[in-house]
């Protein structure tokens, strides 16, 4: 992008003008080395952040939130510093000449004085090459399959997608020539809550499963649904009769249970492009690889990769483990965490000229849902990722076992026995590495929720009321605690004003007794339990109020939460691991 005007007349090179703020963590766009530095002024900070859910734990509708105050346009003239004396009236001085003005001094106050210059320059600037970003981002609407924006503060699903599609020059080796792009590599991305881990959980392509029904966008703006399929190789749940990567989120969620709020796509180019956007990535291999399928020919030990070379290591699989699939899975991971070290390391985040080459390949090389469809959503992405420590990344995948319908062993499908833990884990937003609890008070305190005395059964007195759970879970679950479990004091009152995402039970303190004991009998957890305010109920007298979550999986079916995540092969983004 070609630097707007600061009286010069040459082109400035963009890298030359990005500079690491040590107070914000991010890159500013400022003046060229030739201009005065210090003149661009701190960039205002964000409105502040929208208010959550209020204290209650009961579903209620959210207020209206307000627009952000619009900056002033008026920019404040230069300081006059603490203790000079103030500017003589305009006219002729009189008195001692002025001494002479040092260059430094001189510097300060024309920078001051041109404050108003600084900032729409900068402004422009940076707003121009925002948009040139913006205008290498591809974008597919994949409509309910995933989430319509981006939150900062709540646990993210991205799914992350390698097709097999040849595009560009020297891709003739990879892939099928008439692919349309399957679902090659696949890796759903789960990013905690508080940020302080990341499960990368990859999905083989040879994974058996079923395809579901898949709403797909049309060219001229109409929807046409692609028929699901049945025991089919995941890779198709993309390209094939015309599904979009919404299906193949869609068939994420159908085989784990875990909803996937985003996706980035990507072809065999973007290995190339970004590898040598950082000036290559280092992996290792514990014996000399000479592969004549792909190419790659690698020393023992480490070495580094990039470009054409970068996406030999990636794609090989004759010269690791039993040269299937699953044993490049294990390659493809261990070169994400290098990458992931590269990208994070000071030697990418303080050169602003490898930023600037990694912004281009990476917005070239993309192709992501609407909801994350803006440079800024994908950098506000980028920043959540940045503040899990690569120590907390864990890398592994679906537990699987070979397909028993096959006589050769060509696919695989989900290991029943465990599966479903690793699952429910990475949806229970449950880390896969030993992450230190920042707020152990406070879990102790939620944790005692649960210790006291219990009331008989009868005594309990509950409205209840669907805030999320299937249509009719609410009568279900009256229905089974008046008839199974003896809580007769109990009446459903329809839908809540909003959706929870899990089941609450709000509560006066003195109901705490009642509280435990509706706990014990649904399998709630103490963190489900919300010390507050109770209702009247239709007799007015005061009653619990159970809300019904996305969670609710039935009456009389737990939904207590695991807190350790099940044992795994699993790797971790900041060790080197030889592929062997």
């Amino acid at each position: 992008m070609d630097a707007q005007g600061r009286g010069r007349a040459d082109n400035i090179d963009p890298a030359d003008q990005w500079v690491l703020n040590p107070n914000t963590g991010e890159y500013e766009l400022r003046l060229t080395p030739s201009a005065p530095q210090s003149g661009v002024p701190r960039p205002r900070r964000g409105s502040p952040a929208n208010a959550g859910p209020g204290a209650g734990t009961r579903a209620r509708r959210a207020p209206e939130r307000e627009s952000p105050p619009t900056p002033s346009p008026d920019v404040p003239g230069p300081r006059r510093r603490r203790g000079a004396p103030a500017e003589p009236p305009p006219g002729r001085r009189k008195g001692r000449t002025k001494p002479k003005k040092s260059k430094a001094k001189k510097i300060l106050l024309w920078t001051g004085g041109s404050m108003a210059f600084v900032l729409v320059a900068v402004s422009a600037a940076g707003y121009l090459y925002l948009k040139h970003l913006e205008g290498n981002v591809s974008t597919t609407d994949v409509g309910s399959a995933g989430k319509k924006g981006f939150s900062k503060d709540e646990a993210f699903n991205i799914l992350i997608i390698g097709t097999d599609k040849r595009t560009g020059a020297g891709n003739e080796g990879y892939g099928d020539a008439g692919s349309v792009g399957h679902a090659d590599t696949n890796i759903l991305l789960h990013v905690s809550k508080d940020r302080t881990n990341a499960t990368a959980l990859s999905i083989p392509r040879d994974l058996i499963v079923d395809v579901p029904d898949c709403p797909t966008k049309q060219s001229d703006g109409t929807t046409k649904v692609v028929p699901g399929t049945q025991n089919v190789r995941f890779n198709t749940s993309l390209g094939q009769d015309g599904r979009d990567p919404g299906c193949t989120m869609r068939t994420v969620k159908a085989v784990t249970g875990i909803p996937v709020d985003h996706f980035m796509m990507a072809d065999f180019n973007a290995v190339k492009t970004l590898t040598s956007a950082v000036d290559g990535v280092e992996v290792c291999v514990a014996h000399a690889v000479n592969d004549k399928e792909s190419h790659l020919k690698l020393p023992k030990g480490k070495s580094k990769v990039e470009g054409e070379q970068a996406l030999a290591f990636v794609r090989t699989r004759h010269s690791f483990g039993n040269q299937g699939d699953l044993d490049r899975i294990k390659v493809q991971q261990q070169f994400l965490g290098s990458l992931m070290r590269k990208m994070a390391s000071s030697d990418t985040l303080t050169n602003p000229a490898k930023l600037i080459s990694l912004a281009e390949a990476a917005t070239k090389a993309l192709t992501v849902d609407t909801g994350i469809g803006k440079v800024s959503t994908l950098k506000d992405v980028a920043l959540e990722l940045k503040k899990v420590p690569t120590k907390n990344i864990t890398f592994t995948t679906v537990p699987v076992l070979d397909n028993p319908a096959e006589k050769v062993k060509a696919t695989v499908v989900v290991n029943e026995s465990q599966g479903p833990a690793v699952f429910d884990a990475i949806k229970n937003d449950v880390s896969f590495t030993a992450v230190k609890q920042k707020e152990k008070k406070e879990k102790a305190e939620v944790a005692a929720r649960l210790k006291g005395t219990r009331s008989a059964a009868a005594d309990i007195r509950v409205d209840i009321y669907n805030g999320g759970a299937p249509a009719g879970s609410a009568q279900e679950t009256l229905n089974w605690l008046q008839n199974t479990e003896g809580v007769l004091k109990s009446s459903q009152l329809g839908n809540a004003d909003a959706t929870l995402s899990k089941t609450t039970l709000e509560y006066s303190p003195d109901q705490a007794d009642q509280a435990r004991k509706l706990a014990d009998l649904m399998g709630l957890s103490a963190s489900a339990l919300k010390p507050g305010k109770s209702e009247k109920n239709s007799q007015g007298l005061p009653a619990i109020v159970l809300t019904l979550g996305k969670d609710f999986k039935g009456a009389g079916v737990s939904l207590t939460t695991p807190t350790k995540a099940p044992e795994v092969d699993k790797s971790t983004a900041d060790k080197t691991v030889c592929a062997s």
